[in-house]
């Protein structure tokens, strides 16, 4: 009898957990009738172990404000201009690992583009920023509601991140200017450039359900960094006799959502298509990466 009664509690959580989680996907599900009068066939004995790999082909639209020692670019790349602005071919691999609750998951990639843009005013025309983006994210989850029919789970973990910035402005070559720009102090060309990489802490949830015998709604959110690098930077200039110490932006957040359908295509072949959003915001040791990676992405991997 208590078997009994702990079996239905555990079928009103799973049940709760699909309506909330998942309530769209429920309405498509519904629509699939079975006969009353069929034998619903045994569920399955989930495995103890199961892994998946995957080759995502994420390639985001870029926009935001890339820059090191106080110069600071504009990129702005749509997913239509992306291919034009790859100087090399994107690395990707995602894994995942589990053991019975227990989730172990992970993705990296590695983005380098170029961009150009003319700058307003009439003391530079040119632009030129070098862009080079590359992430891998490891995280253990644990599964807080396991479901035939679906999962949630949290998790924590870290993503690495690394950032490589040359940007270079240029003068517009027009011959009334030189003087004032001899008098206003401004070089002939600017550049900077040089490299950083740092950890996050992150924490998240993800979740899983199926609308269909093969097809299946999934989700996923996190939240990072939490000014774990940040610095207590400053800005010293003097005012006539006495020095003055300002203090200078100093931050460490990422944010990332991802979701989509995927397909069981075969028994051990996958495929997944959704969307997903990354947004940096980090300013320390004269770096800045205020960046949203967005767009569509088609995953492809197997399962044993």
């Amino acid at each position: 009898m208590q078997r009994t009664q702990s079996h239905h509690r555990s079928a009103r959580v799973c049940l709760v957990f699909a309506i909330i989680l998942f309530l769209p996907a429920l309405a498509l599900a519904g629509t699939e009738m079975t006969d009353s009068k069929s034998v619903a066939p045994a569920p399955e004995t989930p495995k103890e172990w199961e892994f998946r790999i995957g080759i995502p082909g994420w390639l985001p639209s870029i926009s935001g404000d890339s820059g090191v020692r106080g110069l600071v670019g504009t990129s702005d790349v749509s997913f239509s201009e992306l291919f034009d602005h790859l100087t090399h071919i994107p690395l990707v691999l995602s894994i995942d690992a589990r053991y019975r609750r227990w989730e172990f998951f992970g993705d990296g990639q590695y983005l380098e583009v170029g961009a150009s843009a003319t700058l307003p005013g009439i003391l530079f025309t040119d632009a030129h920023l070098h862009l080079k983006d590359g992430l891998i994210e490891a995280f253990v989850g644990y599964r807080v509601i396991d479901c035939e029919k679906g999962h949630l789970t949290l998790f924590a973990g870290a993503r690495y991140n690394y950032e490589d910035v040359n940007l270079s402005i240029v003068d517009n070559g027009d011959p009334r200017l030189p003087r004032l720009r001899e008098l206003l102090g401004f070089p002939t060309k600017s550049e900077a450039t040089g490299s950083i990489d740092w950890v996050d802490p992150v924490i998240g949830a993800r979740g899983k359900v199926k609308i269909g015998k093969a097809t299946s709604l999934y989700a996923e959110g996190d939240i990072g960094g939490f000014d774990a690098n940040s610095d207590a930077a400053y800005e010293i200039r003097r005012e006539g006799t006495t020095l003055v110490r300002t203090p200078r932006s100093s931050e460490d957040w990422s944010y990332q959502l991802q979701g989509g359908f995927e397909f069981q295509v075969s028994r051990w072949f996958w495929v997944q298509v959704g969307y997903r959003w990354l947004r940096t915001d980090f300013v320390s040791a004269g770096f800045t990466n205020k960046t949203d990676l967005h767009g569509p992405i088609v995953q492809g991997g197997v399962n044993f």
